[in-house]
């Protein structure tokens, strides 16, 4: 019996990495696509085939398929920051959307058995709790935007040429080997990257926006399993933690883990949604019940990775297309245009 080969894209990321871990555990050749835009090399499991580049390379993605004959496409690839979206969005759609796109043309020509793709709960948009997936989506940012039009597009394939798929929609996912040092997103991971420089924790707004912060194994195996389960093909799954906590009560927590009573910076408040958090029935049902890792226990795990890797320096994006409205803590300096006075 032949080999399965699997196509993680973003497989250098945070739950890329993770889910590439669960694959080789389940007996499959896994080749990983990752720019390293957001992901580390070091982070990719022993005995994945690393190839660098970007989703957006449809040369590459095309020779990637020729060579490799893929079974199964896991694409995790995605520049994941909503509210940075507004403010980046041809960027935003060249990276999650015709990125997309390119593997979805791929999948189809050469006869992938299933493409599982990670969406996110930023598709519902605001007013619509808890989030189930027989609501009608409706995105409040370009990220949320590309996202459900990849969702779209998935469904259309499917119904025209059979290609199946999976989508899950997870939501502020942590754990081991998240980019701490990525300030735009990822609110536990910018915590502790605070807490280590001995810096203030910088909140938006009043703190009391609701999330449910969900541990990464409560996400990262389902999407891996999920080719195995003839049950999950052609459905929508939102997946990961049930339970909701203000960002100031994750504050908290955070800081007990390094043994500091945080030091907090309120910040303006941005244009985001103020509470959202999803129910889990339908994956309870299809992939069992999830780890019971409470946030507390999942919170200490990743404190103790993030002593060991240590504090990042964030970095800023580089590609800002619109300046109006930027969040407090996020403006940057717009370009002087050529040939016009300062």
């Amino acid at each position: 019996m032949s080999k399965i080969t699997s196509l993680v894209t973003g497989g250098a990321g945070f739950i890329g990495s993770h889910v590439v871990k669960h694959c080789l555990a389940m007996g499959h050749e896994v080749v990983v696509l990752d720019d390293l835009s957001g992901g580390f090399e070091d982070h990719i499991p022993a005995g994945a085939i690393f190839v660098q580049g970007s989703v957006s390379d449809d040369q590459l993605v095309t020779s990637l398929f020729e060579e490799y004959r893929f079974q199964y496409v896991y694409h995790l690839a995605a520049y994941a920051a909503e509210g940075l979206s507004h403010f980046i969005r041809r960027f935003n759609y060249n990276n999650n959307l015709i990125g997309s796109i390119n593997l979805i043309n791929e999948s189809i020509k050469h006869k992938v058995k299933c493409f599982v793709f990670t969406s996110s709960i930023a598709v519902y948009g605001a007013g619509q709790l808890p989030m189930r997936e027989e609501m009608v989506p409706m995105p409040e940012d370009p990220y949320g935007v590309s996202k459900f039009a990849v969702e779209l597009d998935l469904k259309a394939a499917h119904e025209m040429f059979g290609l199946n798929y999976v989508v899950f929609r997870p939501h502020n996912v942590y754990g081991e080997n998240q980019n701490i040092g990525d300030k735009y997103r990822n609110v536990i991971g910018i915590f502790m990257n605070q807490i280590m420089q001995g810096l203030p924790l910088t909140i938006f707004g009043d703190g009391e926006q609701t999330r449910a912060f969900s541990f990464i194994d409560d996400v990262a195996i389902p999407i891996a399993n999920s080719v195995n389960i003839p049950e999950a093909y052609n459905e929508v799954f939102n997946i990961g933690a049930d339970k909701p906590y203000t960002v100031n009560e994750l504050a908290k927590v955070v800081g007990a883990c390094f043994g500091v009573t945080p030091d907090i910076k309120y910040l303006a408040a941005r244009n985001e949604v103020m509470h959202a958090y999803s129910d889990h029935t339908k994956a309870h049902r299809v992939f069992g019940e999830g780890s019971g890792v409470s946030l507390q226990d999942g919170i200490a795990r990743m404190a103790e990775w993030a002593k060991e890797v240590g504090a990042r320096k964030s970095k800023e994006f580089e590609n800002i297309e619109i300046y109006e409205k930027l969040p407090q803590g996020w403006e940057r300096k717009q370009p002087q245009a050529e040939g016009v006075p300062a």
